[in-house]
């Protein structure tokens, strides 16, 4: 090898004619190496751990058996287990946090780094109705990421629990349990009765949805928790509807409503799916065995009055003809102007009805007539109330034919009358064919039941001023949305809002504070379809002494009955900011917290909660109820499909922390209220996705794995193997820590940070990398790109800390300089966990405790221990080691991979590295040490090259190109069988040669496969090598 050298050896490098760049070049090539260097970093921290759709095995799963009592502090003077065990590491942990009282805003005056600012939020209240699914989770990591981080900072943070009462969900499941059990319904236990058992389940299972959360990690104020259903709660849903009422903002009116018959309830408008149809399709409804066909356009005709003539109408909804009150047309359509004045002979019920003309009238849709039935059709109703036609309600709550229908199809569920009203209308020679007809069928979210419009009257909330009010607070920056792009929804949504039914038709919820006051006896009967006069008010009392004043009449003469119905679930919710904190009352806590600092919740609830949280706290309280809103992205599953019970993809985060066996799985589905057709569905579902059940996973690596996907944009399709990916990088923070532990030794005492200035230049750039991924997560989390700060730790620890800094510092602990090795390793473990402990706290925790203390100041716990900030790093400013190691890098790099190429273990080759510029060569020799540790070298020599052409490629050994300015000879002679290797590249080859003229076979003129060829190529090259190698073998004596 040294016979292709010139010049002489000084100093164990061999010099060549130097040449020295120039500065402007050196600073040139040092800017793009910093830009690199941030490109990776950049590309590292936005990426989730990159396992995807691996098999697992299962991990030893080790117990923490010390005999803590709950809320005592975890034992840990003993060893730590060989390998990291989420059941070990999560034992015992939050007990003893929460009876500390580091979770409660009152435990801020304990810090001494505290600082005056209030961090406050509420948790997006869970529904009670049984557990939280990985959407959740998601709510739950992002929450306690940054409130965990607040509390570190030294703010004074609230975060307060609480779970809705979900009206139409519980009352459902309870129905469902109740019918399985029992045979029955809960008209024949009556109102009370059910009620009390609706709360008797909410107190048996209320309770998982918390130990899910604490389970989880969440850092909550439990002593504040609430739910929307007690009595201090209540209060406040009572005095919020009083208000409205009393300020006109909410009054009873006689409206089309979108009804869904399945629930015999009515729901708002934003609770309406609309699906589109291209034609006909299939659906399943609930009450029917067969599915019913939609995206149809039936066309019949009507008589006129006299039988000369017809007028043809075309409808998707045949059986609501039976409620037909007109026939209309445009007004300029002069193909229907001769019919002026007419009257229609309708075909069942004999009545006549006129021939009317309106501009709502679409003269493109069908023949340009169209039915006019205003007791089911939004349309057909605002037309019916200009023309004063009269509205005929031909279906019931129940979705069945109502007696104004006729006796013929009385009784009759609404699609199967359909089929009757066709055969009808053929019967009598009006039917005049169907087509399909592209069309969006109006869905109910709750039941999947098809909307029903019917005439109902209702509650409703009166949105114009206030929706005005929170478009206002957007365009003025008063309330800011994260993402922005959420702004334009935003605005489109409330500038074509609708006024809000806030009636439901259920038991289980608040009963509307609302009474209808009569002068007539209670005995005598009433006509329960007039208006009558209200009033609302906190109790019936109240009630009376208001409608006494209103009418004028002694109290006692009235008679007040109270509204049946329940307010909206979604009501209630939007008052959880302020109503938590003690209002109507001006308590302590809402005079401290309120407004909340930040609302954070998925952006598919943008107008089902946040935007009414916004337009009723402004309206009652005078206050936007939080500065900022963060909406996150929605979770799917693996393929992109939205999470479904009935799909079998909807994950317990309990079992993903802990494992379950497909058994296990199984069993859970079974014990739901799935039907036997979704059950099915679902159990495919789950043997095809996790054949092998899951594994434990535990909460940190559940956490870190959701923080780690980018939140701001689209929908995150989440596989089990990535949190199982982010386990084994808690595994290698275990054993990271585990190796300094073992470094620092017994009797091991820290320096304070600020004293902590090594010489050596690994430690000086390991100390760098340390201080920028502090200022990247303080940058990152200020932003509320979480993926960016959790990205950025986990690229520190594995690439720069454990890769690098680790495996360089062994020989170093055993000479002159372990000392401040020791001291390097400390603070980057010690920084580390910290920077770590808003998402992973039990793993963070558990290691934090085991590190030697730095001071007698140290706080009891990482989660109330001061944050890493830039400023105390600030002091670790190395740039010319950041510079020149980066270099180092990429050596090392090149050498690392020729050694995977020719299959290198435990072999130490010579090695050789030429460079062509003198900075170059000063890196090498500063790194010298490292560079041979880390790319596990032999003998290494540095050489600075003339520039010109390089030496020849000498035989028996292998060269990598690492920039254009420095290439690697590796010493291949005495440490690779040829022969072997030859037999293993040869095969290799034809496998890729194979596979690229199989590409080229399938592909139309392009010849050329990027990825492929290079690597064709490189084997060629090693080829050739090796090739020579043995002819030099064979030509030897």
């Amino acid at each position: 090898m040294l016979r292709l050298l010139l010049g002489t050896r000084q100093n164990g490098v061999h010099v060549c004619c130097c040449r020295r760049a120039s500065g402007i070049r050196s600073q040139i090539k040092q800017e793009e190496r910093k830009q690199r260097r941030r490109s990776v970093q950049e590309e590292s921290a936005s990426q989730v751990s990159p396992v995807q759709g691996q098999r697992w095995r299962e991990k030893e799963v080790i117990k923490y058996e010390s005999g803590t009592e709950p809320g005592e502090k975890k034992d840990t003077s003993g060893p730590l287990p060989p390998s990291y065990s989420p059941s070990y590491v999560e034992a015992a942990w939050y007990p003893w946090w929460v009876k500390q009282g580091f979770f409660k805003p009152e435990y801020q005056r304990n810090l001494r780094h505290a600082n005056p600012e209030v961090f406050s939020l509420c948790i997006p209240p869970p529904n009670v109705t049984g557990s939280l699914h990985l959407g959740h989770a998601l709510t739950v990591a992002i929450e306690d990421s940054l409130v965990r981080w607040r509390r570190m900072l030294g703010e004074k943070v609230l975060w307060v629990p609480g779970s809705d009462h979900a009206g139409i969900a519980t009352q459902t499941v309870v129905e469902k349990k109740l019918w399985k059990e029992q045979g029955l319904s809960r008209h024949d236990l009556g109102r009370e009765a059910f009620l009390d058992t609706v709360w008797k389940w909410k107190n048996e299972k209320g309770d998982a949805i918390y130990h899910q959360l604490k389970s989880l990690g969440a850092s909550l104020d439990w002593d504040r928790s609430c739910f929307t259903m007690d009595e201090t709660f209540s209060r406040a849903v009572t005095e919020a509807f009083v208000r409205l009422h009393d300020d006109g903002l909410l009054s009873r009116r006689r409206r089309l409503v979108n009804w869904s018959c399945a629930l015999r309830s009515a729901i708002s408008d934003i609770e309406v799916e609309s699906r589109s149809l291209t034609g006909k399709t299939y659906i399943t409804v609930p009450g029917y065995e067969r599915k019913v066909p939609f995206g149809v356009l039936y066309s019949f005709s009507y008589r006129t009055e006299d039988g000369d003539e017809e007028i043809t109408v075309a409808t998707t909804r045949p059986e609501t003809m039976l409620g037909d009150t007109a026939v209309a047309v445009h007004p300029e359509d002069s193909r229907h102007q001769r019919f002026s004045g007419k009257k229609l002979r309708h075909p069942f019920s004999g009545q006549l009805i006129p021939i009317v003309a309106h501009g709502l009238v679409n003269p493109e849709f069908g023949t340009g007539a169209v039915k006019v039935t205003p007791a089911h059709s939004p349309v057909d109703f605002e037309m019916a109330q200009s023309l004063d036609l009269p509205v005929l309600s031909v279906i019931g709550e129940d979705g069945l034919m109502t007696a104004a229908a006729g006796d013929w199809v009385q009784g009759l569920p609404r699609f199967d009358a359909r089929e009757k009203v066709l055969a009808g209308l053929k019967d009598k020679g009006l039917y005049r064919g169907e087509c399909e007809h592209a069309m969006q069928l109006p869905i109910c979210s709750r039941s999947g039941d098809v909307i029903e419009h019917l005439l109902k009257s209702q509650w409703f909330v009166s949105c114009t001023e206030m929706a005005q009010k929170a478009l206002q607070a957007v365009d003025s920056g008063f309330l800011k949305l994260t993402p922005s792009f959420h702004e334009k929804t935003w605005r489109n949504w409330l500038s074509n809002h609708t006024d809000w039914c806030v009636s439901r038709q259920l038991w289980w919820g608040h009963q509307i504070p609302a009474y209808r006051v009569t002068m007539a006896h209670p005995d005598q009967s009433q006509d329960e379809d007039a208006e009558g006069f209200w009033v609302a008010a906190h109790d019936e009392e109240e009630a009376r002494r208001k409608a006494s004043v209103a009418l004028g009449r002694p109290g006692e003469e009235l008679h007040l009955r109270r509204d049946e119905d329940v307010l909206d679930t979604w009501f209630s919710s939007a008052l959880f900011p302020f109503a938590m904190l003690g209002w109507p009352d001006p308590s302590p806590d809402f005079k401290e917290f309120y407004p909340n600092s930040l609302l954070e919740t998925g952006s598919d609830l943008l107008f089902f909660w946040v935007a009414r949280m916004v337009m009723l706290g402004e309206q009652l309280t005078g206050r936007l109820p939080f500065r900022e809103v963060f909406l996150h992205s929605m979770v799917r599953d693996a393929h992109g499909r939205k999470m479904s019970k009935s799909l079998g993809n909807v994950l317990d985060p309990l079992d993903v922390m802990s494992g379950a066996s497909l058994q296990c799985l199984q069993q859970k589905l079974g014990s739901g209220n799935l039907d036997p057709r979704e059950l099915k569905m679902a159990e495919a579902g789950l043997l095809k996705d996790f054949p092998h059940g899951i594994p434990e996973c535990g909460a940190d690596a559940l956490r870190l794995a959701l923080c780690s996907y980018r939140v701001q944009g689209d929908d995150i399709n989440l596989d089990v193997a990535s949190v199982l990916a982010v386990r084994h990088f808690c595994n290698k923070v275990w054993n990271g820590v585990k190796f300094t532990l073992a470094a620092l030794g017994e009797g091991f005492t820290p320096i304070p940070m600020p004293e902590l200035r090594p010489q050596g230049p690994m430690d000086r750039w390991i100390l760098d990398c340390l201080r920028q991924v502090t200022e990247e997560c303080e940058k990152r989390l200020h932003a509320y790109e979480i993926h960016g700060a959790a990205g950025a730790v986990q690229a520190f620890w594995v690439q720069n800390f454990c890769d690098f800094y680790l495996e360089a510092v062994k020989p170093v602990l055993k000479g002159p300089h372990a000392s401040d090795a020791r001291q390097v390793l400390y603070w980057c473990a010690e920084q580390t966990l910290r920077l770590l402990a808003p998402f992973t706290p039990f793993l963070a925790e558990e290691l934090w405790q085991r590190l030697p203390c730095a001071g007698s100041s140290r706080p009891p716990s990482v989660c109330v221990a001061e944050y890493p900030s830039p400023s105390q790093a600030a002091h670790w400013v190395y740039p010319e080691e950041e510079l020149r190691f980066d270099f180092v890098q990429s050596v090392i790099r090149t050498l690392r991979s020729i050694r995977s190429d020719y299959n290198m273990t435990k072999a130490r080759p010579e090695v050789h590295v030429f460079c062509s510029e003198e900075e170059d060569l000063c890196s090498l020799r500063a790194f010298r040490s490292p560079l041979q540790t880390l790319s596990l070298s032999g003998p290494l020599h540095l050489h600075l090259l003339q520039c010109g052409p390089h030496p020849e490629d000498p035989r028996g050994w292998a060269v990598g190109q690492v920039t254009g300015n420095c290439h690697v000879h590796l010493q291949l002679q005495g440490v690779v069988d040829p022969h072997s290797e030859l037999l293993k590249l040869k095969s290799r080859h034809l496998k890729l040669d194979h596979e690229l003229q199989e590409k080229t076979r399938n592909r139309t003129g392009d010849l050329e496969d990027k990825s492929l060829l290079p690597k064709i190529s490189k084997i060629q090259n090693m080829m050739e090598t090796l090739q020579r190698m043995l002819e030099d073998k064979k030509a030897s004596p």
